[in-house]
């Protein structure tokens, strides 16, 4: 069974618009840079993201949304705990999110 994850980003205020840009990207193209450790080959479905552009006014600060697609609980948990690329992005991270949310769910489990 598939799994969405949804990441949610606030960056901090004042950050160089540049940076987040090449943040972005980066997070984005972790789809073709984080490669299965058996078969040596990306394994996220789908990444896509952008810039809130909500017109509700319900953020609560949050800034960008990135959605991935992983065919298994498996390959996102790999994914979340142990892909070493995944991992470095999160560690570049730092300094630069003044909050970050992450939610997951299978489609049509409630």
């Amino acid at each position: 069974m598939s799994i969405v994850h949804i990441v949610l980003f606030q960056f901090k205020a004042g950050l160089d618009a540049k940076v987040i840009n090449e943040t972005c990207q980066r997070l984005v193209g972790l789809k073709d840079n984080c490669l299965h450790p058996s078969s040596q080959k990306p394994y996220m479905k789908v990444s896509s993201g952008g810039a809130d552009n909500s017109p509700e006014g319900i953020q609560n600060g949050i800034t960008h949304a990135f959605v991935m697609e992983f065919a298994s609980a498996a390959d996102r948990d790999y994914y979340c705990k142990e892909d070493p690329v995944h991992l470095e992005f999160v560690r570049s991270l730092s300094g630069l999110l003044e909050k970050a949310q992450v939610i997951d769910y299978s489609p049509g489990v409630f």
